[in-house]
Protein backbone atom coordinates (compact mmCIF):
# COMPACT_ATOMS: atom_id res chain seq x y z
CA UNK A 1 0.00 0.00 0.00
CA UNK A 2 1.17 3.48 -1.07
CA UNK A 3 1.82 6.03 1.77
CA UNK A 4 -1.08 8.30 0.24
CA UNK A 5 -4.21 9.18 2.73
CA UNK A 6 -7.19 10.97 0.81
CA UNK A 7 -8.70 13.30 2.73
CA UNK A 8 -12.76 14.10 1.93
CA UNK A 9 -13.16 17.75 3.10
CA UNK A 10 -14.23 21.10 1.96
CA UNK A 11 -12.10 22.83 4.67
CA UNK A 12 -8.50 23.84 3.64
CA UNK A 13 -7.75 24.82 7.30
CA UNK A 14 -8.29 20.90 8.28
CA UNK A 15 -6.66 19.82 5.10
CA UNK A 16 -2.94 21.87 6.34
CA UNK A 17 -3.54 21.02 9.71
CA UNK A 18 -3.52 16.75 8.89
CA UNK A 19 -0.64 17.65 6.14
CA UNK A 20 1.23 19.09 8.99
CA UNK A 21 1.07 16.40 11.97
CA UNK A 22 1.22 13.29 9.16
CA UNK A 23 3.67 14.24 6.58
CA UNK A 24 6.67 13.65 9.26
CA UNK A 25 5.28 10.65 9.73
CA UNK A 26 5.72 9.90 5.57
CA UNK A 27 2.39 10.38 4.59
CA UNK A 28 1.29 12.43 1.86
CA UNK A 29 -2.37 13.91 2.71
CA UNK A 30 -4.24 14.76 -0.68
CA UNK A 31 -7.62 16.01 -1.16
CA UNK A 32 -10.59 14.03 -1.75
CA UNK A 33 -12.76 16.51 -3.71
CA UNK A 34 -16.38 14.97 -4.27
CA UNK A 35 -19.26 16.99 -5.08
CA UNK A 36 -21.29 17.70 -2.28
CA UNK A 37 -24.14 16.57 -3.30
CA UNK A 38 -23.09 13.37 -3.41
CA UNK A 39 -21.97 13.86 0.39
CA UNK A 40 -25.22 13.90 2.85
CA UNK A 41 -24.30 14.70 6.53
CA UNK A 42 -26.68 12.50 8.69
CA UNK A 43 -28.94 14.54 11.38
CA UNK A 44 -27.00 12.93 14.33
CA UNK A 45 -26.75 13.56 17.82
CA UNK A 46 -23.21 12.37 18.13
CA UNK A 47 -19.55 13.42 15.77
CA UNK A 48 -19.18 9.89 15.50
CA UNK A 49 -22.14 8.76 13.56
CA UNK A 50 -21.47 11.80 11.57
CA UNK A 51 -17.71 10.24 10.96
CA UNK A 52 -19.03 7.04 10.08
CA UNK A 53 -21.59 7.97 7.83
CA UNK A 54 -19.71 10.72 5.57
CA UNK A 55 -16.59 7.67 5.77
CA UNK A 56 -19.18 5.24 4.24
CA UNK A 57 -20.16 7.55 1.13
CA UNK A 58 -16.55 8.39 0.91
CA UNK A 59 -15.70 4.63 -0.19
CA UNK A 60 -17.63 5.07 -3.48
CA UNK A 61 -15.36 7.83 -4.35
CA UNK A 62 -11.96 6.27 -3.87
CA UNK A 63 -9.03 6.08 -6.71
CA UNK A 64 -9.07 2.77 -6.25
CA UNK A 65 -10.63 0.16 -3.45
CA UNK A 66 -7.25 0.08 -1.23
CA UNK A 67 -6.70 3.43 -0.97
CA UNK A 68 -6.74 5.02 2.79
CA UNK A 69 -9.80 7.77 3.26
CA UNK A 70 -9.64 10.21 6.07
CA UNK A 71 -12.42 12.13 7.45
CA UNK A 72 -13.14 14.10 10.20
CA UNK A 73 -16.15 15.91 11.77
CA UNK A 74 -15.84 18.84 14.95
CA UNK A 75 -17.78 20.66 16.89
CA UNK A 76 -17.54 23.18 19.98
CA UNK A 77 -19.34 22.07 23.15
CA UNK A 78 -20.36 25.08 25.30
CA UNK A 79 -21.35 23.49 29.10
CA UNK A 80 -23.31 26.64 29.57
CA UNK A 81 -25.37 26.12 26.90
CA UNK A 82 -25.66 22.43 27.08
CA UNK A 83 -23.57 21.31 25.10
CA UNK A 84 -24.72 23.73 22.03
CA UNK A 85 -23.29 24.18 18.98
CA UNK A 86 -22.12 20.65 19.50
CA UNK A 87 -23.00 18.28 15.89
CA UNK A 88 -24.36 21.76 14.84
CA UNK A 89 -21.42 23.58 15.09
CA UNK A 90 -21.35 24.18 10.85
CA UNK A 91 -24.97 25.24 10.94
CA UNK A 92 -24.32 27.72 13.96
CA UNK A 93 -21.08 29.41 12.47
CA UNK A 94 -23.11 29.97 9.01
CA UNK A 95 -26.23 31.51 11.45
CA UNK A 96 -24.90 32.63 14.25
CA UNK A 97 -21.54 33.12 13.54
CA UNK A 98 -18.26 33.77 16.44
CA UNK A 99 -20.53 36.87 17.56
CA UNK A 100 -23.75 34.92 18.01
CA UNK A 101 -22.47 32.82 20.58
CA UNK A 102 -20.52 35.71 22.74
CA UNK A 103 -24.29 37.08 22.68
CA UNK A 104 -25.40 33.92 24.02
CA UNK A 105 -22.91 34.04 26.87
CA UNK A 106 -22.84 37.67 27.41
CA UNK A 107 -24.45 37.44 31.10
CA UNK A 108 -21.85 35.35 32.17
CA UNK A 109 -18.89 37.44 33.25
CA UNK A 110 -16.69 37.51 36.30
CA UNK A 111 -14.12 40.30 37.37
CA UNK A 112 -12.26 37.00 38.52
CA UNK A 113 -10.88 35.53 35.60
CA UNK A 114 -10.29 32.26 36.81
CA UNK A 115 -14.39 32.32 37.79
CA UNK A 116 -15.27 33.61 34.50
CA UNK A 117 -13.35 31.12 32.26
CA UNK A 118 -15.23 28.53 34.54
CA UNK A 119 -18.64 29.87 33.90
CA UNK A 120 -17.47 30.11 30.05
CA UNK A 121 -16.25 26.41 30.07
CA UNK A 122 -16.18 25.07 26.53
CA UNK A 123 -14.73 22.04 24.98
CA UNK A 124 -13.88 21.58 21.31
CA UNK A 125 -13.98 17.85 20.44
CA UNK A 126 -12.91 15.79 16.85
CA UNK A 127 -13.58 12.89 15.80
CA UNK A 128 -11.36 11.48 12.90
CA UNK A 129 -12.73 8.18 10.71
CA UNK A 130 -10.26 6.35 8.43
CA UNK A 131 -10.57 3.69 6.54
CA UNK A 132 -7.36 1.99 5.89
CA UNK A 133 -8.14 -0.41 2.97
CA UNK A 134 -9.44 -3.25 5.16
CA UNK A 135 -11.24 -1.54 8.48
CA UNK A 136 -13.29 1.60 9.57
CA UNK A 137 -10.91 2.75 12.24
CA UNK A 138 -12.32 6.10 14.66
CA UNK A 139 -10.31 8.37 16.89
CA UNK A 140 -11.46 11.01 19.30
CA UNK A 141 -9.44 14.09 20.65
CA UNK A 142 -10.72 16.90 23.02
CA UNK A 143 -9.47 20.28 23.82
CA UNK A 144 -11.19 22.05 27.18
CA UNK A 145 -10.89 24.97 27.61
CA UNK A 146 -12.93 28.38 27.75
CA UNK A 147 -14.82 31.07 25.35
CA UNK A 148 -13.28 34.58 25.72
CA UNK A 149 -15.51 37.28 26.11
CA UNK A 150 -14.63 38.98 23.16
CA UNK A 151 -12.92 37.60 19.42
CA UNK A 152 -9.07 37.81 18.92
CA UNK A 153 -7.17 37.08 16.06
CA UNK A 154 -7.70 36.60 12.59
CA UNK A 155 -5.84 32.71 12.80
CA UNK A 156 -7.24 29.60 12.24
CA UNK A 157 -11.02 29.22 11.04
CA UNK A 158 -14.39 28.37 12.32
CA UNK A 159 -14.83 29.21 16.24
CA UNK A 160 -10.66 29.75 16.90
CA UNK A 161 -11.13 33.56 17.36
CA UNK A 162 -13.48 32.77 20.52
CA UNK A 163 -11.86 29.51 22.37
CA UNK A 164 -8.92 29.80 24.40
CA UNK A 165 -7.67 26.40 25.07
CA UNK A 166 -6.68 25.04 29.02
CA UNK A 167 -3.09 25.25 29.65
CA UNK A 168 -1.59 21.65 29.71
CA UNK A 169 0.81 20.13 32.01
CA UNK A 170 4.32 18.59 30.99
CA UNK A 171 3.12 15.47 29.39
CA UNK A 172 0.03 17.38 27.38
CA UNK A 173 -2.60 16.76 29.74
CA UNK A 174 -5.43 19.83 30.72
CA UNK A 175 -5.20 21.56 33.49
CA UNK A 176 -7.62 23.38 35.58
CA UNK A 177 -8.02 27.33 34.89
CA UNK A 178 -5.96 28.35 37.91
CA UNK A 179 -2.94 26.76 36.83
CA UNK A 180 -0.48 27.80 34.46
CA UNK A 181 1.24 24.72 32.84
CA UNK A 182 3.71 24.07 30.66
CA UNK A 183 2.33 25.33 27.61
CA UNK A 184 0.29 28.10 27.05
CA UNK A 185 -1.40 30.77 25.38
CA UNK A 186 -1.47 33.09 28.14
CA UNK A 187 -5.34 34.25 27.80
CA UNK A 188 -5.20 33.95 23.95
CA UNK A 189 -8.08 31.97 21.60
CA UNK A 190 -6.87 29.63 18.47
CA UNK A 191 -7.32 32.51 16.62
CA UNK A 192 -4.54 34.88 18.17
CA UNK A 193 -1.99 32.18 17.88
CA UNK A 194 0.17 30.79 14.78
CA UNK A 195 -0.32 26.78 13.75
CA UNK A 196 1.99 25.93 15.56
CA UNK A 197 0.89 26.98 18.97
CA UNK A 198 -2.55 25.53 18.38
CA UNK A 199 -0.83 22.12 17.21
CA UNK A 200 0.22 21.24 21.00
CA UNK A 201 -3.61 21.67 21.62
CA UNK A 202 -5.52 20.89 19.20
CA UNK A 203 -8.15 18.11 19.59
CA UNK A 204 -7.66 17.18 15.74
CA UNK A 205 -4.10 16.41 16.60
CA UNK A 206 -4.92 14.29 19.47
CA UNK A 207 -8.19 12.61 17.56
CA UNK A 208 -5.51 11.61 14.72
CA UNK A 209 -2.86 10.50 17.59
CA UNK A 210 -5.67 8.18 18.38
CA UNK A 211 -6.27 7.05 15.16
CA UNK A 212 -2.59 6.44 15.07
CA UNK A 213 -2.12 4.15 17.98
CA UNK A 214 -4.51 2.09 16.51
CA UNK A 215 -3.11 1.68 13.22
CA UNK A 216 0.00 -0.60 13.14
CA UNK A 217 1.49 0.86 9.91
CA UNK A 218 0.52 4.34 10.82
CA UNK A 219 2.02 3.64 14.77
CA UNK A 220 5.44 2.16 14.36
CA UNK A 221 6.52 4.98 12.55
CA UNK A 222 5.43 7.70 14.86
Amino acid sequence: MDNIIWFLTGNAGKLAEAQHHLHPLGYEVRLLSVDGENIVEPQASDLETVARAKLEQALDHLPSPQARVLVEDAGLFVDALNGFPGVYSAYALDTLGCHGILRLLAHLSSDDPVQAKRLRSARFRAVAGLWDGEQMVIGVGDCPGSIAAELQGEEGFGFDPIFIPADLDSEGQPLPPDVLGEASTHGMTFGAVDRSKKQVFSHRRRALDDLIRQLPDLSKQA
